[in-house]
């Protein structure tokens, strides 16, 4: 399938997406559970219906939201934060407010009960592990991004600052000085950054959720010039290590391990709307694009897209992200959408 045929491969993505029940053997692919997985799918479903404008889709999202209600929700951690994300954006939408009493809720449960770190980050507590003084850069889009949409949509001072306060120090912690690039996590018991691996979802994280939480949050001044600087250098590190056929590495710098769609689609997603904002130059697209179409040549006949590393924990040497294995997951095909959006609106 090539990339002349984005607007049908968006539709088939998305409907791969939306079809996957909780008979699904892989959970990672079930969307009717409340995790990260499906919370970034759930984000992603969100992109499409704006890009389209289709009430359908609408209605399919509200649907989802009370029926998980409904079943009742996990107990508050990073990842299952990550729904939120999308609910608080269709309460801009709908102005629901059992929708905003929730958000409100969990909002500030992460101002003043989530776990934290030395020097206050956010600790990278997860439904298996509490991760004692562990920062993962999972959480910036996991959890920040939506802090940054309560503090601007209520004008709640402390979600925005509390918010902009979590890049910086993930940034400091968990970008490689020599070379931009973006380590999985950093734990101040040790002072550590565990395998020191360069994983490639990992860092998709920063490059998709900086343009986000820039354009949520209308930052300016130098701390919006601080971190566009932090992903311009990160892209800069990127574009030379991009396999030929567009994807990337799942561990970024070593050529030996397999290339990986999800990350290559948040990183293509990323840098398309980054010069699309006027925070990348220009001379990036081609690598973006080029990209985008190693993402569309691994999108099967059904709109599942191949090449999908499993959720990943972090692990102390290189040898454990390439031993994760390969399957169709939520998150794979949200980026896909995202990315496809952006593609599109490029044209």
């Amino acid at each position: 399938m090539t990339i002349k045929n984005r607007g049908e491969l968006l539709e088939r993505v998305f409907q791969k997406l939306a079809s996957s029940d909780r008979n699904n053997s892989n959970d990672h692919m079930n969307f009717d559970s409340w995790e990260w997985p499906t919370g970034v799918a759930i984000y992603g479903l969100f992109k499409y219906y704006r890009f389209t404008g289709k009430e359908h889709y609408l209605q399919v999202m509200e649907q989802w939201f009370k029926e998980r209600l409904d079943e009742g929700l996990p107990p508050k951690n990073v990842n299952s934060v990550a729904p939120l994300l999308t609910l608080i954006h269709l309460y801009e939408l709908n102005r629901s407010e059992a929708y905003l009493q929730l958000c409100t809720e969990w909002a500030e449960w992460i101002i003043h009960e989530m776990p934290r770190t030395e020097e206050d980050g956010l600790q990278h507590i997860t439904v298996i592990a509490d991760n004692e003084e562990q920062l993962w850069d999972d959480t910036l889009f996991m959890t920040v991004l939506f802090l940054a949409k309560m503090g601007e949509l209520t004008g709640n001072e402390a979600y925005r600052q509390e918010a902009v306060y979590q890049f910086l120090i993930h940034v400091k912690y968990l970008t490689d000085p020599s070379t931009g690039l973006w380590y999985h996590g950093f734990c101040f018991d040790g002072r550590h950054h565990f395998g020191g691996t360069l994983w490639a979802r990992g860092n998709c994280w920063f490059t998709a959720g900086v343009v986000e939480f820039l354009e949520i949050s209308g930052l300016e001044g130098p701390v919006k010039r601080y971190l566009v600087e932090a992903l311009q250098a990160q892209v800069r590190a990127l574009l030379p290590l991009q396999h030929e056929g567009g994807l990337w590495h799942t561990v970024l710098n070593d050529s030996s391990s397999y290339v990986e769609a999800s990350a290559t689609a948040g990183f293509a997603y990323g840098m398309i709307k980054a010069v699309r904002m006027g925070l990348l130059d220009e001379s990036c697209l081609p690598a973006a694009l080029r990209a985008a179409e190693g993402v569309i040549a691994c999108v099967e006949e059904d709109g599942t897209v191949g090449k999908v590393s499993y959720g990943t924990a972090i692990g102390m040497d290189d040898e454990h992200y390439k031993q994760i294995p390969i399957v169709p997951t939520a998150y794979g095909q949200a980026l896909t959408i995202m990315m496809l959006t952006e593609v599109i609106r490029k044209d």
